[in-house]
């Protein structure tokens, strides 16, 4: 048994104002610590709408306006985490304090490479093994010495209990942007008037809401309900994103036999595996014949939907969590 850590995390936003798959990603993360003793904490960087520390899953998160003094917090930890754009601020303040600095990628862009190589990361952790592959070509143009001290694969973890429920009847997008396929979410439903569509808001991006009879327009939604709100009124998912580094959303939805079509990104190839339907995102025509296909044929349908469950009951993330932790402990001297 390792000795209790203070763990601080220094994010911009969190649940349930900002619900995206970095916050729900990290959440998942940061909980299998408090499950084993450690004192956990996330400080956000940027205003919102709660002034109060509250709690969030059994992570406690502190608000901006609930504690002007990070600098202390940073210093009276034993580990600090980071993700997204607060990454460099915090980096520059681990490294001031001397403490260890794991961050968490979410993305294979360039940023996200250059801030893990630049404030002497401790542990980078990549959320799928196409993000890890690029992380070495790109660390490869660096002297060894500023790379990350070491590495770890923790796939976006999802919980099949948590979303499992019984499937509806209409085909949904989340998050309506432009990159997530909200344009081509408004051809499929202008070509199929008799089907239902949900398009959920999402967290961030213009939202490209149709204003059509048979698309339902659902609220941004807090993670802990999207299995009553959203899984469980769908037949079908569509991801036609231009990019996923994973895609969670997806996962999600595996775990109540949920059929996804997806455009082929390597983080959704990777996610989905066997279980996606593929089609090009420029292709609408083809997304209506796959579309019309699972929801006429029942066989088709039950074949999806059996492929989909094996795959999220691969994709349990205990072995994965476990490590995690164990690797926390073992950066921080525990």
């Amino acid at each position: 048994m390792s000795r209790p850590l203070k763990i601080v995390a220094r994010v911009h936003a969190m649940p349930p104002e900002h619900n995206a798959g970095a916050e729900h990603m990290l959440v998942s993360m940061l909980r299998p610590l408090v499950e084993r003793g450690h004192d956990v904490s996330v400080s956000l960087s940027q205003h919102g709408a709660a002034r109060e520390v509250y709690e969030y899953r059994g992570v406690r998160v502190v608000p901006l306006e609930a504690r002007i003094d990070f600098a202390a917090t940073v210093r009276q930890a034993d580990i600090v985490l980071s993700h997204l754009e607060c990454v460099p601020s915090s980096a520059s303040l681990a490294r001031g304090f001397g403490r260890p600095l794991v961050v968490v990628g979410h993305n294979t862009h360039r940023p996200t490479f250059r801030d893990m190589a630049a404030g002497g990361t401790s542990l980078a952790v990549y959320n799928s093994l196409w993000m890890e592959r690029e992380a070495e070509l790109f660390f490869s143009e660096y002297p060894k010495s500023i790379r990350p001290a070491r590495s770890l694969v923790v796939r976006p973890p999802v919980f099949a209990s948590d979303y499992a429920t019984k499937r509806g009847d209409a085909v949904t997008l989340v998050n309506c942007s432009r990159e997530k396929g909200g344009e081509l979410l408004e051809v499929l439903a202008r070509h199929m008037p008799d089907q239902q569509f949900l398009a959920v808001e999402g967290a961030y991006g213009e939202q490209l809401l149709p204003d059509l009879p048979n698309v339902e327009i659902v609220e941004h939604v807090d993670g802990r309900d999207m299995a009553a709100r959203v899984y469980g009124r769908t037949k079908v998912l569509l991801m036609p994103s231009s990019y996923e580094s994973w895609g969670r959303v997806g996962v999600e939805a595996l775990a109540s036999g949920i059929p996804v079509v997806a455009h082929p990104t390597p983080g959704l190839c990777e996610s989905l595996g066997e279980a996606g339907i593929y089609a090009d995102r420029n292709d609408a025509d083809g997304w209506q014949a796959l579309l019309e296909r699972l929801l006429k044929d029942p066989a088709e349908y039950r074949l999806a939907s059996k492929r989909a469950r094996a795959r999220s009951a691969e994709l349990d993330p205990t072995a994965d969590l476990d490590a995690w932790c164990d690797t926390v402990e073992e950066v921080a001297g525990a």
